[in-house]
């Protein structure tokens, strides 16, 4: 009697490529080409392991569509983490009047964060988490190329400038940064902590007024840079 041919066993399964979540951002991050995928992959993020189980939601930020304006902040706070949108609470409600009062609503504004997930108790961000998270606003700030930066705190003023970056003094130049501008200012809930006649609510209402300004002018600069390199472009042709 022919016995049966036995078929092969199956080969065993060779190392999977790691899901995305799994990378760390700093190899993951340069691969994202726009905003949306790369707000996709900051969701997915998990390589802050206490900030990864005490989140809610993950807060990438806001691009609206022709915003030249970034502002930076700390971290999500309570109802950052609930909503998934930076901004909403009191401070954020601070942050949108003194916007609109400035001649910079919220639609023409990017908003980011130094970290994507709410710190336990709303504490400081660690220098290892910042560490982590910036290739992701680093990436961000390539695709929105905005004009102008303006940071919102001491967190994200070190971020920017480096450790030991003091606001009150930081906020009376324009600073460059990656071949862009930038302003430091207050964060919208140290006004609010200090009440609407506190000088952290004068600076802010002051420094986003400039910010307006600031920024009229650098997208007119934008724009005939633009118009001087098209000319050369047709002429060389």
């Amino acid at each position: 009697m022919t016995q049966a041919p036995v078929a092969p066993a199956p080969a065993a399964p060779g190392p999977s490529a790691p899901a995305p979540a799994a990378l760390a951002p700093a190899a993951l991050a340069p691969t994202m080409a726009g905003w949306p995928e790369l707000v996709e992959a900051v969701t997915r993020c998990t390589v802050c392991a206490e900030l990864a189980a005490g989140r809610t939601r993950v807060v990438p930020g806001v691009y609206p569509p022709g915003a030249d304006v970034l502002l930076i902040g700390e971290a999500p706070g309570a109802q950052e983490d609930l909503s998934g949108v930076p901004f909403v609470g009191k401070a954020g409600h601070v942050l949108d009047t003194l916007l609109a009062a400035a001649g910079l609503p919220r639609e023409r504004i990017a908003v980011a964060n130094v970290l994507k997930c709410r710190p336990p108790g709303n504490r400081k961000p660690k220098r290892a988490e910042m560490a982590a998270c910036t290739p992701w606003l680093d990436r961000q700030l390539e695709v929105i190329d905005p004009v102008l930066v303006v940071t919102l705190g001491g967190t994200a003023a070190e971020w920017a400038l480096g450790s030991g970056t003091k606001i009150a003094s930081a906020r009376t130049a324009i600073h460059p940064f990656r071949g862009r501008s930038l302003l430091v200012t207050y964060h919208p809930s140290a006004a609010v902590r200090f009440g609407p006649n506190g000088a952290p609510m004068r600076a802010l209402r002051e420094d986003l007024t400039t910010a307006a300004r600031l920024a009229e002018r650098l997208r007119g600069e934008r724009l005939r840079a633009g118009r001087t390199r098209a000319g050369r472009t047709r002429a060389g042709r």
